[in-house]
């Protein structure tokens, strides 16, 4: 597990924004956490690196909301989903194949039902109110081979 930490909102954007820089055509980034915890403060920094020029907001209501950027982005939230099978309904696996990048909140929810092969970011709150720590874990081949990058990364915001 590569740890990090982050120290307010603004800090949370911004590694978000560096994690866009290590993304790749097909790529899944599973965000996990208590509410709160800082899962789509850190999808606004994702998205604006990846050059989305609209407001990014928490797709719970929605399930999904797909953006343009440099690669185009599916913001999905796993939370009210009542079935795992309903993680067909999103067309994940065909967005990603289709070169989209994915990043889903409440990930830890689908992770039994998709390929081994994400990013997945667990935020958990801090002692101060904007206080993150973040456990970073690499699942899969695609991934591995940028965990120097990660850790570099990681590196920049301390635990």
């Amino acid at each position: 597990m590569i740890r990090a930490a982050t120290k307010s909102a603004e800090d949370t954007r911004a590694l978000g924004a560096a994690l866009a820089s290590l993304v790749r055509a097909g790529d899944l980034i599973l965000l996990s956490g208590d509410l709160g915890a800082g899962k789509t403060t850190l999808a606004q920094g994702f998205a604006r690196a990846l050059g989305v020029d609209e407001q990014v907001v928490s797709p719970t209501f929605v399930l999904a909301r797909v953006y343009r950027g440099r690669l185009r982005l599916i913001h999905a939230d796993a939370y009210r989903m009542d079935d795992l099978a309903e993680v067909g309904d999103l067309d994940l696996h065909e967005f990603l194949d289709d070169g989209g990048v994915g990043l889903v909140e409440w990930g830890d929810v689908i992770a039994p039902v998709i390929p081994a092969d994400y990013l997945e970011v667990r935020l958990d709150l801090g002692e101060a109110d904007d206080d993150r720590h973040l456990g970073i874990r690499i699942v899969g081949p695609s991934w591995a081979s940028r965990r120097p990058a990660i850790e570099a990364l990681a590196e920049r915001w301390p635990e």
